[in-house]
């Protein structure tokens, strides 16, 4: 029996069924074991259990995935289905992750961390949504027509179109902190568009993964046509150098996506990356606190701070530094700690004992520089994988702690003089992904966009998203967009059709 046990009281019969029986991956239409009969093991962070073990695939595993995903692009019904008959499965799809969204949510959060609450209420639904978005588009990949002027060819007449097609077999490796949410939002439009899927979650959040290929298929998509391999970095690595892939989309770290890069090479695959960032909140002097306080602590301790446009970067008025800086503090230290299963927890643990140990470093790294916390600092208890929300003051841009992705639920709060300027300080990282605005004040904030380099930027807010607008960053934030009609651009290409009449 699983090592959750003391915790089994807490789960839905129907979880407790699912890490209890064994694990298989999904190819070519199949549950199978890895080829090597190899396994691994996935932790509850809350406790450093066992969970259950998984198949941990290789480069055989990647080579039989990716034939029968060419095989279904080359082949197989799916490109070749009407956009309704798309349509209608990616629907199912949407409808069957709502009919299970006690087990994803409860998965979710045993195998990641995060509240039970926040994954029912935001991660299940919002992954849902995306779906029911996607299937929408599919009956929307319109091309144009072009009027053209050959001009050697004055006398003649040519009617000429473009046409939408899908790119093929794509590769997608999605990272630990929204599993669920970020196989949505590859999956979604790729399949809308009619391509055919490998998809790698990450190894320490493989299981809704397993489980919403299970729902994928019960929706019907043809064999071969998603194809999910639980695994280590290797097999990603043999996924974005596999020349039978035509297209490979990642979101993680920015140094992984360098490494993706130079394997996508080989044949000159299409790429797109959602990468690593440092985001700015800039709240100026006239911003209600009532609102701005608890949003702009929500913007860094959402998900524990395990979110990529987690706003770590507190650009805050002179004037109204201290003050403001207290009101976080005193939010943060407020915060309850603890497993996610209970949904009266505000923060949960950290994915893994390895992001334990990296943030538990960047904190120490900073106290050492001269950093002072106002709030946190260090580890929570000594079981499980917690740290204290935390908030450092007397922070220089040259800390590594204001420089580098943390990862974790630690914000740095820095005065800036209106009269300077914001632009600065709001771009002096390598990142560019998101920002937040805080200010009662409309030209402010429209001044303050134009000089923000970012893919996102959010007023009287952070991290609200929608799968209707297009997500990605700047710099070395990534390449390419995601949700909206960008991602649709990424996994089409253009075909260009002139005819002489």
């Amino acid at each position: 029996m699983s090592s959750l046990d003391t915790n089994q009281n807490h789960l839905d019969s129907n979880v407790v069924e699912f890490i209890s029986r064994p694990k298989q991956m999904f190819v070519d239409g199949e549950w199978v074991n890895a080829l090597s009969g190899d396994t691994f093991d996935t932790l509850d962070p809350a406790t450093a259990n066992v969970i259950t073990s998984v198949p941990r695939s290789d480069t055989q595993d990647v080579e039989r995935a990716i034939t029968a995903a060419r095989r279904a692009f080359d082949t197989g019904p799916w490109p070749r289905m009407t956009p309704a008959e798309r349509q209608r499965i990616l629907w199912r799809i949407g409808e069957g992750i709502l009919a299970h969204a006690d087990t994803l949510a409860q998965l979710e959060c045993i195998d990641n961390g995060k509240s039970v609450a926040v994954a029912r209420s935001v991660d299940v639904v919002w992954a849902a949504e995306i779906f029911f978005y996607y299937a929408g588009w599919a009956t929307k990949l319109e091309g144009r027509t072009v009027p053209v002027s050959v001009p050697w060819a004055t006398d003649a007449r040519f009617h000429a179109f473009t046409i939408r097609e899908p790119v093929g077999v794509c590769a997608q490796i999605v990272p630990w902190n929204f599993p669920l949410v970020m196989a949505a939002f590859k999956l979604a439009p790729a399949l809308a568009c009619g391509n055919t899927v490998v998809l790698k979650p990450a190894e320490q959040t493989p299981l809704t993964a397993l489980l919403l290929a299970g729902i994928i298929a019960d929706a019907d998509v043809p064999a071969g046509v998603v194809n999910v391999l639980t695994g280590f970095g290797d097999a990603g690595a043999a996924l974005a150098a596999h020349p039978d892939v035509d297209k490979v989309a990642f979101t993680g770290s920015t140094e992984v996506g360098k490494k993706i890069v130079h394997a996508a090479a080989g044949n000159l695959k299409k790429v797109s990356l959602e990468l690593g960032g440092k985001s700015p909140q800039i709240v100026f002097a006239d911003a209600d606190f009532g609102t701005a306080i608890p949003g702009v602590s929500n913007g860094f301790l959402f998900n524990h701070g395990q979110t990529c446009t987690a706003g770590t970067r507190l650009l805050i008025e002179d004037r109204i530094f201290d003050e403001f800086t207290a009101g976080v503090a005193e939010f943060a230290s407020s915060l309850k700690i603890g497993p996610g299963l209970d949904p009266t927890n505000d923060i949960g643990p950290l994915v893994s004992e390895e992001q334990l140990t990296k943030v538990t470093d960047y904190l120490q790294a900073g106290l050492h520089q001269g950093a002072r916390a106002l709030a946190g600092g260090s580890r929570h208890g000594d079981s499980g994988f917690y740290v204290e929300p935390t908030l450092l003051v007397d922070v220089k841009p040259g800390f590594t702690v204001y420089q580098e992705e943390i990862f974790g639920p630690v914000a740095v709060a820095v005065p800036f003089n209106r009269d300077s300027g914001i632009r600065e300080a709001a771009n002096d990282t390598p990142f560019g992904l998101a920002a937040s605005i805080w200010t009662r004040d409309v030209s402010t904030v429209h001044k303050t966009v134009a000089q923000i380099k970012a893919g996102t930027v959010w007023v009287n807010c952070h991290n609200a998203f929608d799968a209707a607008l297009p997500f990605g960053g700047y710099k070395q934030s990534g390449w390419g967009r995601e949700l909206g009609e960008g991602a649709i651009d990424e996994y089409t290409q253009t075909k260009s059709v002139n005819i002489a009449l």
